[in-house]
């Protein structure tokens, strides 16, 4: 069945972030089923899979209850929809309980189907929001180099990484992109951490003001920037980018897609950084990946005017088939469930304790430039010179090629942009099997390390 099943996966499917022509000669990955933080392929390994999936699979892959949860809705409504005053049980329930763990300023959840669809929206609710108060120029967003927002035309125009525009005619609406607060990267020299984003804030002022004020709609950062290297921001950098926003009455999302129910250590990322947004997006996590389901949260104050707006035009105007669906919408209230009963946040933040002394570790690695993590989310960015930081040629695809080892230790890492390697462990690893899991990172840097000698 093994040849059976890779030359169909060959000849029918349309892989995402693939090489198209690669794949052709390369066997394709595949995953046969899952237990706990464990997945099996189809040769019959047993890998830790130390990315959640796609930085999603919280619960790990055989949560009984979430299974339950989607049989019993299947059984009593497997689908209903929310147009027109339209509503559903779990729907209602799961937006109850979102506003309830959501800061306090969030009064409203709109529900979708996946993180990009979460950004695409909440660019349409900025838009209508600012034509509501009757700032028709008022549609720009700033982005940040480096940021990953999705791959719809909208959000992968506010994604800051290049292999997500190239071919594609990206970005495709109004987007300017600000500098990424990576200290150990774009830090300049004697600078300080409190200086580095004392800088990025005036350069982000100075883009606005060039750029006319009345013209931004409103500034969308993931609290740590997963996809772009598992960027950690440092202490002070989001109040000093609000005081910037409020100045300019520019509005601030949250894109919590990955950082969002516990990752790092409190139930959203913005909490952990005291960021203080306008709109959340959110996705992933909600529920634990059993569901395609996501959501935008926004605050009184965009609501308020979006009323207004709704009566200008007769109606919200925006919608999708599938959101809110009841299936989805049951299984993410039974993950939120789970999460409370199991205390995840305190979970996650005694654990984020020995997985930061483990990351850490590794930063003595003679491959590893610089190690950071919260939470229990972290990444090693590789270097050729500690001292220079001086990098390996992208070309070699020595963090991709330390994944590949990490692959043959039955560990399943992630390469992101950067040189540097992801982790992003299902919520309820233990500290066995996180010790476990780092011991399996070093084999594969120590593998590298030999190959490149």
């Amino acid at each position: 069945m093994r040849n059976a099943h890779a030359e169909h996966d060959k000849k029918y499917v349309l892989h995402p972030y693939t090489n198209l022509s690669a794949h052709q000669e390369l066997d394709p990955f595949i995953i046969t089923h899952g237990e706990g933080i464990y997945v099996w392929d189809d040769q019959g390994n047993k890998l830790i899979e130390g990315m959640s999936g796609l930085w999603c699979a919280s619960l790990g892959f055989n949560e009984q209850r979430l299974v339950d949860a989607a049989t019993k809705q299947m059984q009593k409504l497997p689908f209903s929809h929310l147009f027109s005053h339209r509503s559903t049980e779990p729907a209602i329930e799961l937006s109850q309980k979102l506003i309830e763990i959501a800061p306090d300023n969030m009064a409203k959840v709109f529900l979708v189907n996946s993180g990009s669809e979460a950004v695409d929206m909440a660019i349409k609710i900025v838009w209508y929001y600012n034509n509501a108060l009757d700032r028709p120029k008022k549609k720009k967003i700033i982005s940040r180099k480096r940021a990953y927002h999705g791959i719809t035309i909208a959000s992968g125009s506010l994604t800051g990484l290049p292999y997500v525009h190239d071919g594609f005619d990206l970005p495709a609406i109004p987007v300017m992109h600000t500098e990424t607060p990576h200290f150990y990267r774009e830090g300049q020299t004697g600078e300080t951490e409190d200086q580095f984003t004392d800088r990025l804030a005036q350069t982000l002022e100075e883009q606005i003001i060039a750029e006319d004020p009345d013209t931004i709609a409103a500034f969308i950062a993931e609290p740590v920037m997963g996809a772009g290297g598992v960027l950690i921001p440092p202490a002070g950098y989001f109040q000093k980018i609000q005081t910037v926003l409020d100045k300019h009455d520019i509005l601030l999302i949250c894109d919590e897609v990955i950082c969002g129910f516990a990752r790092t250590g409190e139930m959203f990322g913005s909490q952990t950084f005291n960021a203080k947004p306008d709109l959340m997006t959110i996705a992933k996590q909600l529920s634990s990946a059993y569901q395609p389901i996501g959501g935008v949260m926004i605050s009184e104050k965009v609501y308020e005017a979006m009323v207004k707006g709704s009566d200008r035009h007769g109606m919200f105007g925006s919608g999708n088939t599938y959101g809110g669906h009841p299936v989805a919408a049951a299984v993410a209230i039974e993950t939120l469930n789970i999460y409370k009963e199991r205390n995840i946040t305190d979970h996650v933040k005694s654990l984020s304790v020995l997985f930061q002394q483990r990351l850490d570790a590794l930063a003595e690695h003679p491959l590893v430039g610089q190690a950071r993590g919260v939470g229990l989310i972290g990444a090693l960015e590789i270097v050729k010179d500690k001292e220079t930081k001086e990098q390996y040629p992208l070309s070699d695809k020595v963090a991709a090629q330390i994944a590949n080892y990490a692959r043959a230790h039955n560990l399943i890492l992630r390469p992101t942009p950067g040189d540097s390697v992801a982790l992003c462990p299902p919520l309820i690893i233990n500290d066995k099997e996180l010790n476990i899991m780092f011991d399996r990172v070093e084999l594969a840097l120590n593998d590298m390390s030999a190959a490149l000698a």
